[in-house]
């Protein structure tokens, strides 16, 4: 955002009444969509949304397996995080840990034939929850506009290419 010539740099620039609803929206939809999608996992899989998540994004990775800090940086989670989510699905034959053959001190993180079944199992009920709370509520042109718009929101955080949102 530009400032007007004559404003004092030091001074905020405010929010006008409609900038604080749109980022006031922002705020209520986000978690609510995200709250209704974890009630909806639970209740239909028997598993926590960032169960979900990780089974996802290792059931879409090469031979269903990343690196411990490749899976942190694309949830965006800290690792200490991932690490408490990962032995709590260990426990359940969700995943599993092996070591990395060309680091020590590295591990990937693997899809076991468990987890695959519950992901696989989970994503229809998924998606259909994401369909009736976000895109089906969306005219093809505002889903497009929507689009354009995360676009561009994510451009400043230079997420690389093939990341959600990246160029």
């Amino acid at each position: 955002m530009t400032r007007t010539d004559n404003q004092d740099p030091q001074e905020p620039r405010w929010l006008s009444a409609e900038e604080q609803q749109l980022w006031r929206q922002w705020l209520v939809a986000g978690p609510r969509i995200q709250a209704n999608l974890a009630r909806q996992m639970q209740r239909d899989s028997g598993i926590s949304l960032p169960d979900y998540e990780v089974l996802v994004n290792l059931s879409e990775a090469p031979d269903h397996r990343m690196r411990i800090a490749a899976l942190a940086d694309r949830l965006q989670w800290d690792r200490s995080r991932l690490s408490h989510q990962i032995t709590r699905m260990r426990n359940r034959d969700l995943l599993d840990r092996e070591a990395c053959g060309d680091d020590r001190r590295g591990a990937y993180i693997v899809l076991t034939r468990t987890g695959l079944e519950v992901v696989t199992a989970a994503a229809p009920g998924h998606v259909n929850a994401v369909r009736e709370l976000f895109t089906d509520r969306l005219s093809p042109t505002q889903a497009s506009q929507l689009s354009a718009i995360l676009d561009d929101l994510l451009a400043q955080f230079d997420l690389p290419s093939g990341c959600p949102g990246g160029k």
